[in-house]
């Protein structure tokens, strides 16, 4: 018999929070998968000719689209005002607008629901103490360069709202390649977590100077093809191997400096991005033997399948006159491709 027999026991004692590193780099990949599926619709809007249907940049209010027939009239009306409306489009029907502007609103939709899904679960793993250590301000840096492209976004859409009829090619490469960035970041990180999951006294991966420079040549390429999309160089030509029976075309023209001719004219952009292709093939074919040398036997065959299927699709894109599902796919595979070589790269600085 007790003494006290309405007396409570100890409350137990809380155990202290434990990392959760595998369950981290889960939700890693999964918002590197949103942002693949994001640059894919950016692909879509860019190959419609969608991106300036949306004239405002309201970052909360702008998630909800026109309702009534009297907001659309609105919406149109804002959009009558551009150049590219003025000098390309003008006689457009309010069903062809709406067209145009779900693609807009759902690249724009799609990065804000992105955007959520990496905030929220960040601030839960922070509350529950389970980010491991020193991988809290990589992830807050994740989030926000994440911020900044969706400001980079309005910038380059802003570029296409006075003067011209579309927007910078080269605003239009630093938003394209921000977004590559974010995935190869996201997918580095979360294999490194994967590592760390696996031996707790795994270290983060480093980058090696040879997959620097993989890297690098990588950067060039997509660096041209998004300069080739900007400035829709891929219509000078629509025959392959050679550009219109030559091998360097006719009709480059000098327009006042190198940079200015090597990124600005169409016909050498394209033939830029055209042979710079097998300078980066070549590269990557190195990063994917060094990767299984690593014993990475699967980031080499993601590096190689997609690599193959990128340079297919590349020259499929240029004999088929530009068609939007095979551009959206050749886009599509370039982010891929990037994801691998992430993955390589990650492979050959891995310490052991």
């Amino acid at each position: 018999m007790t003494l006290f027999p309405f007396s409570r026991s100890a409350p137990p004692v809380p155990r202290p929070a434990a990392p959760r590193p595998a369950a981290i780099a889960h939700w890693l990949l999964v918002v590197a998968l949103l942002v693949f599926c994001m640059v894919v619709v950016g692909g879509i809007t860019r190959l419609t000719e969608s991106g300036l249907s949306i004239t405002q940049w309201k970052p909360i209010t702008g998630a909800i689209p026109p309702l009534t027939h009297d907001q659309w009239i609105e919406a149109f009306r804002l959009y009558q005002q551009i150049p590219e409306y003025q000098q390309i489009n003008r006689g457009m029907t309010l069903s062809d607008f709406q067209f145009i502007f779900f693609w807009e609103w759902a690249h724009r939709l799609l990065g804000r629901l992105i955007g959520v899904a990496f905030a929220l679960p960040l601030v839960w793993f922070a509350a529950r103490r389970a980010i491991p250590k020193g991988y809290g301000a990589r992830l807050v840096a994740l989030l926000a360069l994440g911020g900044l492209q969706g400001a980079i976004g309005w910038w380059m859409v802003k570029s296409g709202l006075s003067v011209r009829t579309d927007v910078s090619h080269y605003r239009l490469a630093v938003h394209l390649l921000t977004a590559l960035f974010i995935i190869g970041g996201l997918v580095w990180t979360a294999l490194d977590l994967r590592a760390l999951a696996r031996s707790p006294r795994a270290q983060p991966a480093a980058l090696r100077p040879f997959a620097l420079v993989v890297l690098l040549v990588l950067l060039v390429q997509l660096m041209l093809g998004a300069f080739t999309a900007g400035l829709d160089a891929g219509y000078v030509s629509n025959t392959w191997p050679l550009m219109n029976d030559h091998v360097v075309p006719e009709g480059i023209q000098w327009l006042g400096s190198l940079w200015a001719t090597v990124s600005s004219d169409p016909y050498l952009v394209h033939f830029l991005h055209r042979w710079w292709a097998w300078v980066a093939a070549v590269a990557l074919i190195l990063l994917a033997r060094r990767a299984k040398q690593a014993g990475q036997r699967g980031a080499s065959i993601a590096i190689n399948a997609a690599l193959g299927t990128q340079i297919l699709l590349g020259i499929a894109t240029v004999i088929s006159g530009i068609a939007l599902p095979i551009a959206v796919l050749h886009q599509a595979v370039g982010a891929l491709l990037v994801a691998a070589a992430a993955w390589g790269a990650h492979a050959v600085g891995a310490r052991r």
